[in-house]
């Protein structure tokens, strides 16, 4: 698991899915699109979305740390085709080594954040899980990440 901060909160997506941790870049702003969306920016010769997940999990953007990252995910359409999108974080610094089956149900679901299902419970700390595909099958999100319609307004 790769772990990340959002504010005060720790989190984490499964290791699987993570093809690239890269620094901050320089974003092109896009307008009429959800303020969580940073930007886009050229990875190795394809324009990515940048998702701040800071902003789209609690809704204030990611502070200019030094380990404010961008994770490059990946991720299988239907079709088997890959797909990738870039998501911001802060503290984009440790790793954590468990099995699936460490991965508990959360008792709360909220239909605003379906991405955000289970959690860790590691030592002390309470690592909530980002699902990744969760996060591309989000109706809210699903035409902009997969860039399959029109960006939505």
């Amino acid at each position: 698991m790769l772990l990340f901060y959002a504010g005060d909160d720790l989190y984490a997506i499964e290791s699987t899915h993570v093809v690239e941790v890269i620094p901050r870049v320089a974003l092109r702003k896009v307008q009429y699109v959800p303020e969580y969306v940073a930007g886009l920016f050229n990875y190795r010769g394809t324009i990515l979305p940048v998702v701040d997940l800071c902003h789209l999990i609690q809704g204030n953007p990611s502070h200019a740390y030094l380990s404010t990252r961008i994770m490059i995910v990946s991720h299988t359409k239907a079709d088997g085709e890959l797909q990738y999108l870039g998501l911001m974080a802060e503290r984009v610094t440790e790793t954590l080594n468990r099995s699936l089956s460490d991965i508990r149900a959360s008792s709360i679901h909220v239909d605003g954040a379906p991405y955000l299902t289970s959690t860790i419970i590691d030592e002390k700390r309470i690592i909530q899980c980002l699902q990744i595909e969760q996060l591309f099958n989000d109706d809210r999100h699903h035409n902009l990440l997969t860039g399959e319609a029109n960006l939505p307004r």
